[in-house]
């Protein structure tokens, strides 16, 4: 990737210039995401900008493109992964609600607070919304449910997620783990095995209480 010099010696890159900017966007909206304060921010010249975005709009658009691979593509992904049951799957796209590197619920409310104010960007977050109640709704019928029910169940396991960013709620680690195989049931039908829970609880280092 092509990089700068500044008068330090720092390189700047197309990456240094988009995590500042992703990094703006969440601390205080799009509006703040702006050529000259993410140059001075990352110390380089206003003019270095252009070695890697043709203007504001191109950087706004790999922001956009950023979101979209990571929050969709990450929760599109986890539908498909493989699972011994409609449990274990739910449990695999419950992954997303937990690990940051899945799916970024800072960077969904930034980019949904963004589409308040450009019907460009709503046009984004409504696709994102149906290729992810699609993908969910996939994942039902998957394991023998009809449509118009996996319809309705994409549904509620989404939105009931979309609220929570939405409300930027917080919960402790410890009462969400504990919640969340009630979630299970609720939205699946299926209480999920011991088993299943225990490598969920596995992949982050979690132990319910009680237990040694």
């Amino acid at each position: 990737m092509e990089q700068v010099l500044n008068e330090s010696g720092w390189r700047g890159s197309q990456e240094a210039w988009l995590e500042a900017a992703y990094a703006s966007l969440i601390e205080a909206g799009v509006d703040s995401v702006k050529i000259l304060p993410l140059a001075k921010k990352l110390n380089l010249s206003r003019t270095s900008f252009y070695w890697f975005f043709k203007d504001r709009e191109e950087l706004l658009a790999a922001l956009v493109a950023r979101w979209r691979d990571k929050n969709t593509g990450s929760l599109v992904r986890q539908s498909e992964a493989y699972a011994e049951s409609l449990a274990e799957a739910m449990l695999n796209v419950f992954d997303c609600w937990l690990d940051n590197s899945l799916f970024d619920s800072q960077f969904e409310f930034a980019i949904r607070s963004w589409a308040l104010q450009s019907e460009e960007i709503l046009a984004e977050v409504q696709q994102a919304d149906r290729s992810r109640m699609d993908a969910l709704t996939r994942m039902f019928m998957r394991f023998g449910m009809t449509e118009d029910s996996a319809d309705v169940r994409a549904r509620t396991t989404y939105l009931v997620q979309i609220g929570y960013i939405s409300m930027q709620s917080i919960e402790d680690i410890a009462v969400r783990m504990k919640r969340i195989p009630q979630y299970i049931a609720i939205y699946t039908g299926q209480t999920p095995q011991e088993r299943e829970l225990d490598r969920f609880y596995a992949r982050f280092g979690y132990r319910p209480t009680g237990e040694g």
